[in-house]
């Protein structure tokens, strides 16, 4: 058996659109790329240009999942996600410093509530609701999915808290932001257990991340 054939295999689980795109500036900067061919398949199991790397190409919310249980070492997901996620078995080693934006809590401007508690809409239950209650506040929770800027338009909710990057979505829908809950970025998660078990791969490759997001 080759020493090749020996050699660990590492899984990267990551998401499509910004994550993806902006995490595969920084692989080519660490030498992993994925063939072209491979991108404009519907394959979830993409190989690159090192037989040892591979990336697997998951819901956003399900990167960390994958990463507890060992189907990937090594993720990159949102700081969103990870304030979300109540698993355990994962470090958190880097800030990856992209796909950059701000959770938020945006609304009709001026609009106020009384006499009832203010309805919340919002995919980020944990988040919402620890944001809130640190201000000694109670909130009705209404998860949504999708098109957060619909809720406080239709009546459904008096705000909602999502993700802002350049606030255009907000502007075009009649909404402010009004509040700053956290920065987000894209972070690093390795499973804790591979971490002991394959150190001797993982290490140098975490450390080549580290060195791919200081270079100018």
């Amino acid at each position: 058996m080759s020493a090749q054939a020996n050699k660990e295999i590492i899984t990267i689980a990551l998401s499509k659109g910004r994550i993806f795109d902006e995490c595969r500036e920084l692989l080519e900067k660490i030498g992993i790329t994925v063939a072209q061919k491979e991108l404009d398949g519907r394959k979830l199991v993409l190989p690159t240009n090192k037989p040892d790397v591979r990336l697997l190409i998951i819901r956003a919310t399900d990167v960390p999942t994958y990463v507890q249980y060992g189907a990937a070492e090594l993720g990159v997901v949102g700081k969103d996600t990870l304030m979300e996620f109540d698993g355990e078995g994962i470090y958190e080693p880097l800030d990856l410093g992209i796909a950059k934006c701000k959770l938020m809590v945006a609304g009709v401007e001026g609009k106020t509530t009384v006499g009832r508690r203010m309805r919340v809409a919002t995919k980020y239950l944990q988040s919402t609701r620890r944001y809130f209650a640190s201000k000694g506040q109670q909130v009705e929770l209404i998860k949504l999915y999708g098109s957060m800027e619909l809720a406080p338009l239709l009546g459904l909710a008096d705000c909602i808290v999502d993700l802002v990057a350049t606030g255009g979505t907000l502007k075009a829908n009649g909404l402010v932001a009004t509040e700053h809950i956290a920065d987000i970025s894209s972070r690093l998660i390795v499973n804790k257990a591979a971490m002991k078990i394959k150190s001797a791969t993982l290490k140098p490759l975490i450390e080549e991340f580290k060195l791919a997001i200081e270079k100018p």
